[in-house]
């Protein structure tokens, strides 16, 4: 996998909130560094974030897979026991 891609406007976003939090933590820091910066943790960063939302995902998954014969079974061949089941319920 590449470097975890991002739009043009979530850029401009992201390149605003680092640069506000090492002028608000550390030293000020202009665009182009700033911009090097988010390339480097979308690069090396980035894909530890990804794999872990995918293994939450699979996990996931795995737990709804899991119970579906719980959540969508069907019972097989009840027409004549339901019907048994109604005439009973008149009398």
């Amino acid at each position: 996998m590449d470097a975890v891609e991002i739009s043009k406007q979530q850029r401009v976003e992201a390149v605003a909130s680092l640069k506000r939090y090492f002028e608000e933590n550390l030293d000020p820091i202009g665009d182009l560094p700033t911009g090097q910066l988010l390339n480097y943790f979308l690069e090396e960063i980035g894909p530890i974030v990804y794999n872990q939302a995918i293994q939450d995902a699979q996990a996931r998954l795995q737990l709804v897979v899991a119970d579906l014969t719980g959540d969508l079974y069907a019972e097989e061949l009840q027409y004549w026991p339901r019907l048994e089941a109604k005439r009973r319920g008149r009398r």
